[in-house]
């Protein structure tokens, strides 16, 4: 039998940094395994925009001419597709006591949700503060 529990106890309130810090730290691995995989994605893709735009910068001529706006949307669909792919490829669904991995949509879901917001800071970070930094 559970003994009641004490009325004089009371639960120590954290403010919203610590409690925002706290999910920072235990983050679970279906979303860590998503940001990861569309992270990786929009670095590689990132730097090899900000390489196309440092050459095309520097007077270089390339076949097509100045294809910046497209280079931009093709990184946004990849970044999209590759990261939720990768995600539905290696975030199974929770299968309890079974030894078999499944997949559903779900893992897609998750993959394109992290991919969205992801996909835009590492263009920001890559247009305005790496690529000033190169000239």
């Amino acid at each position: 039998m559970t003994e009641p529990r004490d009325p004089v106890t009371t639960v120590a309130h954290r403010s919203w940094a610590e409690v925002r810090w706290r999910q920072f730290r235990r983050a679970p691995r279906p979303v860590v395994r998503a940001v990861m995989a569309s992270l990786s994605v929009a670095i590689v893709l990132a730097v090899l925009y900000v390489a196309y735009d440092v050459a095309l910068s520097r007077g270089a001529s390339l076949p097509g001419g100045d294809l910046r706006t497209l280079a931009i949307t093709i990184y946004i669909v990849l970044v999209l597709v590759i990261g939720t792919v990768v995600t539905y490829l290696v975030v199974p669904q929770p299968t309890g006591s079974g030894t078999v991995s499944r997949r559903n949509g779900w893992s897609a879901a998750l993959g394109f949700f992290a991919a969205v917001p992801i996909a835009y800071l590492v263009m920001v970070v890559a247009v305005q503060i790496i690529r000033p930094i190169l000239g």
